[in-house]
């Protein structure tokens, strides 16, 4: 509530308020009062007695009336200080312009630990700092410094005042669309950007939300607010940071982490942020989806005036995997009726010249096109507009009634149409009808095809919703006592790893199938194991000091006499030994040597920004040099487990290959969501290997398992 008083605000000082016009303190109170701010203005300056007509204060606790925001444009060092006078005032909350905090290093994110520190003792809600400002367009609550921002219903989240300007300069001159509000997230010091999605979610004002984002300091709060906000509002990123020197440069202005990795990309999809990839692209699918109904099934059509722009189209839909299905004999043949017979009418359909002297042919098609139950939404390319330029201008009468009967079309059918147009440039009469009704018109194919995307995407999410998870994790809840044991045994011991049958036991207590192993700490044992196993066996030396086995010599294979067993055992024990001297022997782990498979990997850790991940993908020898896997944050869903099975470049293998027969892609599943309810049960986990994991047609094995905790904090030596 604090936050929302202090977005909404009536009443604001001024912080640092100026009377020279260059300074930020002189121009938020002229524009404040050049758009009319109905609420009060509260210049706070020691050394003035009024600036611009309004009368100066010292501090703002000498303000007689309320104050439910401050904009403070003084030097970083001076904030904490303003803070606690603010509290004294009841403030709701203030807008940190200064830069000089955590992305500047360790001094500066002292500096911001006491500035919230403060703020948070006294109920004061920070917006940045290292902010451009904060516009509520519909209140004319300017704190930001750019004028004539379009009042519209896009609310838009940046860490970057460049492209904030860059975006609303875009929507003024381009388009009829504008902004409810801005907000320069800044640092992320106090208020996190999901905080914003629930302000923007509850506001009536608000139809879309555009985020341009370099860093997240709370990803996975972040993934369950975007959950609840995505089934009602479309919410649109563009994550920069991507590259090294991206990341370099995001890290300087914002002090968090960047780059828009595949657990970042896959988990965002996951709770249906769209995600665009290029900065031209980020208004127009704000326009996009702010204004069309979405595509609900995928399925699209390209209507075009030439082949070159329909195959270019389609490829760029395909690309998106979007399906672009091939029409129905009865679609087609109402297409042949008023199209020519060079005309192609199986999807794109290309009218070939049908409309030179009748434009209204493309509203008559799009209505067949839409009223096709298999097609979701049309995308037109081409001429349309320009009819009337490049031909006749009785034409563009025509084109101006095509353009009422395909806005009608939307509404009636709520499917909708983008239009590309080579003619978006000369301002058709017909385009701007077009946009009348909502149709987003663009001057690029790419971008047309694009925003014909977001709204497949933001379509796909609704469909799936029910099926997605809210990334909540239930701490605890699905232990099990012998699990806790072998934890706590662990503490005990002061130990960050799990012994390899302590692993599989953990695994086992949820599900797991595992084959026959034995745990022997002599030869004598290790040979009467081996002769309760069928075939050759494997032997492993078991220590928590040693977790990579085979460099230390502690992996023998293949054995299958009684003397290959005994002299395994004494040189497993004696290279473990001369490897690490001062390494605790538990024993040797003893089983059946596993039949030949598909080698492939499963493992979790813990992400800074998100937590819990788990990844999957090709394993054994080949895992860091094909680097073959896929990633989601958890807990899994059955649904993601499949997708992200199908995710791995080589999932050809999964379906056998070379004679060999498929591998069982239900084992795998399992696996994967025994694992995600592993490391929701215990909180202690801070990282999972299962590597190799062989999978056959029958089932799967794990051959080799390591679970690493989360450092104790009263163990010195760990």
């Amino acid at each position: 509530m604090t936050l929302e008083c202090a977005m909404r605000a009536k009443s604001v000082a001024v912080v640092g308020a100026s009377r020279t016009e260059t300074k930020r303190g002189y121009q938020a109170i002229k524009i404040l009062l050049d758009e009319k701010f109905e609420g009060c203005i509260y210049p706070v300056n020691p050394k003035e007695k009024s600036i611009l007509g309004i009368k100066c204060y010292e501090k703002v606790s000498d303000i007689e009336d309320p104050v439910e925001i401050v904009l403070i444009t003084t030097p970083a060092a001076s904030i904490p200080a303003i803070l606690e006078d603010c509290g004294i005032k009841g403030v709701c909350g203030a807008v940190i312009i200064a830069g000089g905090f955590s992305e500047i290093g360790q001094d500066g994110k002292k500096l911001e630990s006491a500035m919230v520190e403060t703020a948070r003792k006294n109920d004061i809600r920070l917006i940045g700092p290292n902010t451009s400002g904060m516009i509520n367009v519909a209140n004319r609550l300017n704190l930001v410094g750019l004028r004539n921002v379009p009042q519209g219903d896009i609310a838009l989240l940046s860490q970057s005042g460049n492209m904030a300007l860059t975006l609303i300069t875009e929507a003024s001159i381009k388009s009829s669309k504008g902004f409810s509000y801005y907000v320069g997230v800044g640092n992320e010091a106090d208020t996190h950007f999901h905080e914003y999605l629930k302000i923007f979610l509850d506001d009536p004002e608000t139809k879309v939300i555009l985020m341009y984002v370099e860093g997240m300091r709370d990803g996975r709060a972040f993934l369950q607010q975007a959950y609840e906000t995505t089934r009602h509002k479309p919410v649109i990123m563009l994550k920069s940071g991507r590259s090294a020197t991206g990341q370099r440069t995001a890290g300087s202005h914002t002090g968090a982490l960047a780059g828009l990795s595949e657990v970042a990309r896959t988990a965002f999809k996951r709770v249906g942020v769209v995600i665009v990839e290029n900065s031209d692209e980020m208004f127009p699918a704000a326009e996009t989806l702010s204004s069309l109904p979405p595509v609900r099934n995928n399925r699209i059509a390209i209507l075009a005036d030439g082949g070159g722009h329909a195959t270019i189209a389609a490829d760029l839909l395909s690309d998106a995997n979007i399906d672009i299905p091939t029409l129905s004999d009865k679609t087609q043949d109402k297409l042949r009726e008023i199209l020519p017979a060079a005309a192609a009418v199986s999807n794109p359909v290309d009218v070939a010249g049908g409309a030179d002297a009748n434009p209204l042919v493309f509203a008559k098609c799009a209505k067949i096109l839409l009223r096709d139950p298999q097609i979701g939404g049309l995308l037109l390319v081409g001429l349309f507009g320009g009819y009337g330029i490049r031909f006749s201008k009785s034409l563009a009468f025509e084109e101006e009634d095509a353009a009422h009967q395909m806005g009608k079309l939307v509404r009636t059918t709520k499917k909708p149409i983008v239009v590309h147009s080579l003619y978006n440039y000369a301002k058709p009469h017909a385009l701007d009808l077009l946009r009348y009704y909502g149709i987003t018109v663009y001057d690029s194919l790419e971008i047309a095809s694009k925003c014909i995307g977001v709204l497949a995407d933001h379509g796909n999410f609704q469909n799936s919703y029910e099926a997605q998870t809210n990334f909540v994790f239930d701490w605890g809840a699905k232990a099990r006592r012998a699990g806790k044991d072998i934890i706590e045994l662990a503490r005990s011991e002061c130990r960050t790893v799990l012994l390899e049958h302590e692993a599989r036991s953990m695994l086992e207590l949820h599900g797991a199938k595992y084959g026959v192993y034995r745990l022997v700490d002599s030869a004598d044992e290790a040979i009467e194991a081996a002769a309760s196993m069928e075939g050759p066996v494997a032997m492993k030396i078991v220590s928590p000091q040693i977790l990579h086995k085979s460099e230390a010599g502690g992996v023998k294979l293949n054995l299958t006499s009684d003397e290959d067993v005994r002299r395994a055992y004494e040189e497993i024990s004696v290279r473990a030994q001369k490897y690490d001297p001062t390494a605790d022997i538990r024993g040797v782990l003893i089983s059946p040597m596993a039949r030949e498979g598909l080698e492939l990997i499963v493992g979790t850790k813990i992400d800074d920004q998100f937590g819990p991940v788990i990844m999957f993908g090709i394993g054994g020898i080949m895992v860091e040099i094909l680097k073959d896997v896929s990633f989601r944050v958890m807990p899994l869903t059955n649904r993601e487990a499949r997708l992200m099975i199908d995710d791995i470049r080589s999932v050809a293998l999964l379906d056998g290959y070379r004679g060999r027969p498929p591998v069982g892609r239900k084992a795998l599943r399992k696996l994967l969501l025994t694992v995600s309810e592993v490391v929701e049960a215990y909180p202690d986990i801070h990282e999972m290997d299962l590597n190799p994991v062989i999978a056959y047609q029958d089932g799967i094995e794990i051959v080799d398992a390591r679970i690493l905790l989360k450092a104790p904090d009263l163990c010195a030596n760990t």
